[in-house]
């Protein structure tokens, strides 16, 4: 007997514990959230969506707070891009419609209020031509960037047939320098003409429906994306 009971206490022994279930790792990441653990907390968002797939909440405190950590500056070390926090949104979305009404109140996810995903969610395409123009006012539009410096070149479309062109420039000492002009847009269907001051004529560009928005040079190609954590 006592030989069949110490069997039976290595048998159950060398058992393998149960891994935690998505619910109770999202459940470790809130408490952790709550205590401004937040990397910590991450951790668990996203273990508990790998666990579980299919749980809508679990992507939807991980894109909550990958915006948190963005906001607090913390881009490079989480992977806090914008594309990133859109895709575990849109995936919450997807598995639980009711997500995006909290979305629309969550001050974490502020940092994704001007990306193409999430004007997308909200139910706005560049596939549609009657969209466009709304597009183009909602979205930060961004060049492509230069080292760790990130982004060169900026356009950010107004009410009123007004543009901004933002640029920064890196001298020979590596310092940035901003700069801003003020110019004007038209939009016919997909068709975006730009006139900037020191132009001889307007710049046409076109938003495509995959969502770039491309120019001749001087201007380029933009997207919804800043260019980030670039050695």
């Amino acid at each position: 007997m006592v030989l069949a009971l110490s069997l039976l206490a290595l048998t159950l022994s060398a058992a393998p514990a149960t891994p935690p279930s998505g619910r109770a790792l999202n459940t470790q990441g809130f408490r952790l959230y709550q205590s401004g653990r937040y990397p910590e907390a991450l951790e668990k968002f996203q273990a508990a969506a790998q666990a579980t797939p299919d749980y809508a909440l679990a992507h939807y405190n991980a894109a909550a707070t990958l915006g948190l950590l963005r906001k607090q500056g913390k881009v490079c070390e989480y992977s806090a891009h914008r594309d990133v926090i859109v895709e575990k949104l849109a995936t919450a979305v997807r598995l639980d419609p009711r997500r995006l009404q909290r979305a629309k109140e969550d001050r974490d996810l502020d940092v994704i209020r001007d990306t193409l995903g999430w004007q997308k969610l909200l139910g706005r395409t560049p596939q549609k031509e009657a969209d466009v123009p709304g597009l183009l006012r909602a979205v930060s539009w961004y060049g492509p960037g230069v080292g760790v410096y990130g982004t060169t070149r900026a356009l950010k479309f107004q009410d009123g047939g007004r543009v901004e062109l933002w640029r920064k420039d890196i001298n020979d000492s590596g310092k940035p320098k901003e700069s801003r002009t003020q110019g004007t847009y038209t939009v016919r269907g997909r068709t975006v003409e730009v006139k900037l001051p020191g132009t001889a004529a307007p710049v046409t560009g076109t938003l495509t429906e995959a969502g770039a928005l491309t120019f001749p040079e001087p201007l380029g190609g933009f997207t919804d994306s800043p260019s980030e954590c670039d050695a």
